[in-house]
């Protein structure tokens, strides 16, 4: 049998995990990471591929966004939306993404599960609900009276046709009783602390039940007061609780990201809960110079790529180019229990983002085939 050809980036930076290697080449075979060599010792039969010294590292993770562009998955649920979502990101080096949907009836989350079910976007985790099990008293933009308690019946009701498509869902963990986690625990899904009131007790239930997670830090949750930390508190307390953030600067000041990163270490992870600009439905986005509205002047989501999201963390946070990779890549990988994304090691998945010293996108491969 013939062996497949072998593709060597080379010239480049290439960022793994915690090292960075210089005059080194990445190796892809097939769809899979073959390795990482000294230059001076490839084969001759690899094809060469000049990376003009630009920066190398593993597709980027977004573990919550909703849309891009003019793409809103929740007001176009459709397979052809999807397909222009996933070929969006993948353009911007978001190599693995889930797909988000926020609070809406049942009959739309599970109208949402058979488009996705239809789509099987290569590049799509699965789906992460941000709701509807959330408190009203942090909803965000979600509407109030589309919020649900959660009960056995309407965790029975929203995945009865599921089969394993939903991978996340955000809970408020105080309105959480032990059947409702138990529930959803069983069926494999990542539980997320998010638009909460939580104190510190109640959030530190929760995580002690088994959310392991929280959603968009400091964002729609309860303050950390000198009084009762609430679930920031929570947070930084458990110490094996993984966390996102947005760093576009307005949904978190930068200096509390600053903070957020000294005290969470290599537990804060890089999201966009980014959203497409959309007219019409229940979640109307209104673009307003770099980030979304509601038409009341409500914060929506986000405007940003992972990248740029890796470059405010590096030009306006102070954080390491290396480490900002990693809060993209390999942490959010870990976060979802993936060894096979998130890092450049042999058999890893051949998903790659190069991009310049202006974070600029260069060039991107997905499972090993060159998509930009």
């Amino acid at each position: 049998m013939m062996e497949t050809k072998k593709t060597a980036l080379v010239n480049g930076r290439i960022f793994n995990g915690d090292t960075i290697f210089l005059d080194h080449a990445l190796v892809m075979q097939g769809d899979r990471i073959h390795g990482i060599f000294p230059e001076y010792a490839l084969p001759e039969n690899v094809d060469r591929v000049d990376m003009h010294q630009a920066n190398v590292c593993a597709g980027l993770i977004d573990l919550q966004i909703y849309g891009t562009g003019k793409d809103l998955f929740s007001a176009d649920l459709t397979v052809e939306c999807i397909r222009r979502i996933e070929k969006s990101l993948l353009a911007q080096g978001c190599t693995s993404f889930m797909l988000t949907l926020a609070t809406n009836t049942l009959s739309i989350f599970k109208e949402g599960i058979r488009a996705f079910q239809e789509a099987q976007p290569r590049a799509s985790l699965g789906l992460h609900l941000e709701g509807p099990f959330l408190n009203p008293a942090k909803r965000g933009a979600h509407p109030a009276e589309l919020i649900l308690n959660p009960t056995p019946d309407h965790i029975y009701d929203l995945f009865s046709e599921d089969s394993g498509t939903v991978k996340m869902m955000t809970v408020a963990p105080e309105i959480m009783d032990d059947v409702c986690i138990r529930l959803l625990l069983e069926r494999g899904i990542l539980l997320s602390a998010g638009h909460s009131a939580a104190s510190f007790r109640q959030g530190m239930q929760g995580f002690s039940k088994g959310i392991r997670a929280a959603t968009h830090l400091w964002n729609a949750m309860s303050p950390l007061h000198h009084r009762d930390t609430g679930l920031p508190g929570a947070i930084f307390a458990d110490h094996n609780v993984a966390v996102s953030i947005i760093v576009d600067g307005i949904h978190v000041d930068y200096e509390a990201v600053k903070f957020s990163k000294r005290m969470l270490g290599r537990r804060l992870f890089l999201i966009t809960d980014a959203v497409g600009a959309c007219d019409n439905g229940i979640y109307q986005h209104v673009f307003k110079q770099d980030h979304y509205v509601l038409p009341d002047g409500t914060l929506s989501g986000s405007a940003l790529t992972l990248l740029q999201a890796i470059e405010n963390s590096v030009t306006k946070v102070g954080i390491p180019l290396d480490e900002a990779i990693r809060m993209a890549t390999l942490y959010p990988a870990q976060v979802i229990g993936r060894t096979d994304i998130g890092h450049l090691g042999r058999d890893a998945v051949a998903n790659v983002l190069v991009f310049d010293e202006d974070f600029q996108v260069k060039t991107v491969y997905f499972e090993g085939e060159q998509v930009v």
